[in-house]
């Protein structure tokens, strides 16, 4: 299998053994390792606010796709992960105003943590 691997500055680095996307059948479909909330510049996480996180969360995921030659149009699905599902209305009002219709399939994982003490995390596949 031949695959590209995706790497922008305009998202936080890896904090771990995985890359940013990976694109993979013949460059068509990309699969993006899991956001959260950290700022590209510093690696930090934005603030302690979920709702904070979230934003940050979909404008580096948004940074990723756009760094693999997509947009948030070609997104066919997306996994959320939460440690509090009560703030799933939230996070799902977000998404509605950040993303365009007609919506990716999507999953939500309730979560007992995430890396850096994050709240939610955000995972996605797109088709180029």
């Amino acid at each position: 299998m031949s695959k590209s691997i995706i790497h922008t500055n305009a998202a936080p680095a890896a904090v771990g053994p995985y890359s940013q996307a990976v694109v993979a059948q013949a460059g068509n479909t990309v699969y993006l390792s899991g956001q959260i909330g950290l700022v590209p510049a510093t690696g930090e996480m934005i603030s302690e606010h979920f709702e904070d996180q979230v934003k940050q969360s979909l404008a580096n995921m948004k940074a990723v796709i756009e760094a693999a030659g997509g947009g948030l149009e070609q997104i066919v699905k997306l996994t959320l992960f939460l440690t509090d599902l009560g703030k799933f209305s939230i996070a799902n009002g977000l998404m509605a105003e950040f993303l365009p219709e007609p919506y990716p399939a999507r999953s939500t994982i309730g979560v007992a943590s995430l890396p850096k003490g994050a709240q939610f995390e955000i995972e996605a596949v797109l088709v180029l």
